[in-house]
């Protein structure tokens, strides 16, 4: 052999060595890490969605309930022809263009066995006949899943809120996603409390082991393991009151929130109008939502805890206790008002021009004179009546599981040196001992100010009353610190408010003795009267565009022997709050109070035939719940 054939046979040993050397490695040394692949190439652990958690209101009255949803699903590779099936499909169910040029996107986008959801929310009926029609619908399967449902629809829009689909902002907002929901149409909480206790109702997940074919394709279930529901929640909110509340609104840009004055809870917090979110887990549709949008009466937003606006005169409360209580005010005191306040040289005026003459506390309440509190207000300061409102709850944001609750604002002087660049001014002092200026408030902020008033205590709102059927415990609320005797002055003047024929609210009384109601009215101006327009006489609202008239506002509570709910009402741009808010305030009251159909005898006397009159025209009332805890013992 010669020296080169040596050579080429060494270097072909050397490389069956090598093949040697490295198929052993493959089969003895990395066999179990290889067959671990495999395997998992085999195996595949698919997540199954659990049941979203259910919501009720206080009565077990479902407001968010899981249902069915029948939906069609198609495999490319079984339909082969896509186009041709999708046309014998929509003979036999609605499948507008849009919806069917989505399918064929996604189906060209994803593997040919992965299935593509071609439609949803089908009715029983229209499932039927896909089904009867399966052998002329090849790779077109029906399905059935669970799909988010709100029975009260627009009642409980604001507060519940609704879910949709993931979205990538939803997935870019999370830090450490969960895995749930990169599930295809997986539906999370958008607003309300199903976004704000999204992690409590959307539960764990729960898998399933599968088999897969070297293609991916399912072969077979090898293990399941269910995942664990959300949480159901119990809410605070009596369902009919919440109706009510809401119609009682209608035709009107308002929001009322009604409150137990001793436990907190929130009976009814309504907004109009309203919109159906039901509409959203649907699928809205461009027109509808540019509709909501650009609606001026805002439905989608939540007025009742996220709207501010100037509280009006149903701040006179805290101006007063802040003046009882730092011992410039009695309650005989009186202060002249002939119907405007000078400072310097600006003249500040009284919602009545002639004047009310000499005016203690309980008549400057019951009368709403302005002069009385421009006056205190001068005198007790605006560091004392910021603190006494941040105690009563206004400039506080309360803490509810709902998104943008406002704050409202008390101004201080460092807020407005921070915000403006300006010192604080007298005048701007006077201004908020009416409740103007910078002052606002939301309809929730108010409500508990009221409720804080009628007891004394530093009660807070609350929303849940139970998880899972575990109530939440209530905690108690501590007495605020004021004296007893300033706060009974100012209650004494809520009632002449409502109860004394010179009263603001004395036509929206309840004329029953035993649940006698104390409130306040409020009418809160949101435009500049220029002294021109002062000196030719003040335009009416009724000749003013819709969003330059008055808010109208009022506050109540009652029994006031034996406070049991306070309520506060906003009606945007309504008027005078005599003639707009009281009413509907009391209404709700009543119906919180009585039931469903308050008697007759309890609406004064010349308002007894009008109610008789709308009971004739409204829907018959709902039958009352059992157990409730609202109606009148």
């Amino acid at each position: 052999m010669t020296r080169r054939g040596l050579l080429l046979l060494g270097a072909q040993l050397s490389l069956i060595a090598g093949l040697g050397y490295r198929v052993r490695q493959l089969q003895v040394e990395e066999a179990d890490r290889y067959r671990m692949l495999a395997e998992e190439n085999r195996m595949n652990i698919r997540l199954l969605a659990p049941g979203r958690g259910l919501i009720f209101d206080r009565n077990g009255v479902p407001l968010a309930e899981n249902r069915q949803n029948y939906r069609v699903v198609m495999i490319r590779e079984q339909a082969g022809d896509v186009e041709a099936v999708l046309d014998r499909l929509a003979r036999l169910i609605p499948l507008p263009e849009d919806r069917r040029e989505r399918v064929l996107r996604e189906i060209r986008q994803r593997s040919a066995f992965v299935p593509v959801t071609v439609t949803e929310h089908l009715s029983w009926e229209e499932i039927s006949r896909v089904a009867s029609n399966a052998p002329a619908l090849p790779g077109v399967l029906p399905e059935v899943g669970l799909t988010r449902h709100y029975p009260k629809g627009t009642a409980s829009a604001h507060l519940v809120g609704y879910v949709g689909p993931v979205s990538e902002r939803d997935l870019a907002a999370q830090e450490s996603p969960d895995p749930l929901l990169q599930i295809p149409d997986f539906q999370i909480g958008k607003t309300g409390i199903e976004v704000r206790l999204e992690g409590e109702l959307r539960g764990s997940a729960g898998a399933s082991q599968i088999e897969v074919n070297a293609l991916g394709r399912v072969m077979r279930e090898l293990d399941r393991r269910e995942g664990v529901p959300g949480q159901d929640l119990h809410l605070t909110i009596d369902g009919g009151i919440q109706e009510y509340a809401l119609r009682r609104m209608d035709g009107q840009s308002a929001a009322s929130v009604v409150m137990d004055v001793n436990s907190g809870e929130i009976l009814a917090s309504a907004s109009a109008p309203s919109f159906d979110p039901n509409a959203f887990v649907f699928g809205i549709s461009f027109d509808n939502w540019n509709t909501l949008l650009n609606d001026p009466y805002r439905p989608l937003s939540n007025k009742a805890v996220s709207g501010a606006y100037p509280p009006g005169s149903t701040f006179k409360m805290v101006v007063a206790l802040a003046a009882i209580e730092a011992g410039l005010v009695t309650p005989d005191e009186t202060v002249y008002c002939p119907g405007h306040y000078q400072l310097g040289d600006r003249r500040f005026h009284c919602w009545r021009s002639g004047g009310h003459g000499h005016m203690n506390l309980r008549d400057s309440l019951k009368q709403s004179c302005d002069v009385y509190y421009y006056d205190v207000a001068r005198r007790v300061g605006v560091d004392a009546i910021t603190q006494m409102a941040n105690r009563l709850g206004v400039g506080v944001r309360h803490d509810l599981p709902l998104p943008a609750i406002s704050e409202g604002l008390t101004p201080t002087r460092e807020w407005k040196q921070r915000r403006y660049n300006e010192a604080w001014l007298v005048g701007d002092t006077i201004n908020v001992g009416i409740g103007q200026g910078f002052m606002l408030a939301s309809p929730l902020q108010l409500a508990v100010m009221t409720a804080r008033l009628a007891t004394g205590r530093a009660v807070e709102p609350r929303l849940i009353r139970a998880r899972n059927g575990v109530p939440e415990p209530i905690p108690g609320a501590p007495d605020l610190g004021i004296p007893r005797a300033a706060l009974e002055q100012v209650r004494v003047g809520m009632h002449a408010v409502v109860n004394d024929r010179r009263g603001t609210a004395y036509r929206s009384r309840i004329a029953d003795p035993e649940v006698e109601m104390a409130g306040k009215t409020g009418t809160s101006q949101v435009r500049i009267i220029t002294p021109e327009e002062r000196a030719r006489g003040v335009f009416r609202n009724e000749d003013l565009p819709w969003n330059r008239r008055d808010h109208a506002l009022f506050v109540c509570y009652a029994p006031f022997d034996n406070p049991r709910y306070a309520v506060a009402t906003v009606v945007e741009h309504g008027g005078g709050g005599s003639a707009v808010a009281a009413p509907i305030a009391r209404d709700i009251l009543m119906r919180t109070l009585y039931g469903p159909v308050p008697p007759l005898a309890a609406y004064p006397p010349d308002e007894r035939q009008e109610i008789e009159r709308r009971r004739a025209e409204e829907p018959a009332p709902e039958a009352p719940a059992a157990p409730t805890q609202t109606g009148r013992a």
